[in-house]
């Protein structure tokens, strides 16, 4: 069970990081951000890809990274419009 955790902490943190250097963003946030925005983009990436007829989250494997890269990206995306329009 903690490994299992362990292992989408790194998956979320890895999906983070690399959706931050798609975006430019990567020297504005940190390992813990990377994580968050890798995680909850995750949640919005199953959410996209279920709309779209597509297999969201299936196991710790590397479709669930793509999908964890794609929501995290959106996720950066709609807050970087926010920050702007603020």
């Amino acid at each position: 069970m903690l490994l299992n955790i362990i292992l989408w902490i790194i998956l979320g943190g890895v999906a983070g990081w690399i959706a931050s250097m798609l975006m430019g963003r990567d020297n504005q946030m940190g390992a813990i951000a990377n994580i968050i925005v890798g995680i909850v983009g995750a949640l919005i990436g199953g959410f996209l890809f279920n709309l779209l007829g597509l297999p969201g989250n299936t196991g710790f494997n590397l479709w669930t990274l793509l999908v964890a890269i794609v929501g995290s990206v959106v996720l950066l995306f709609l807050v970087g419009i926010l920050r702007r329009a603020a």
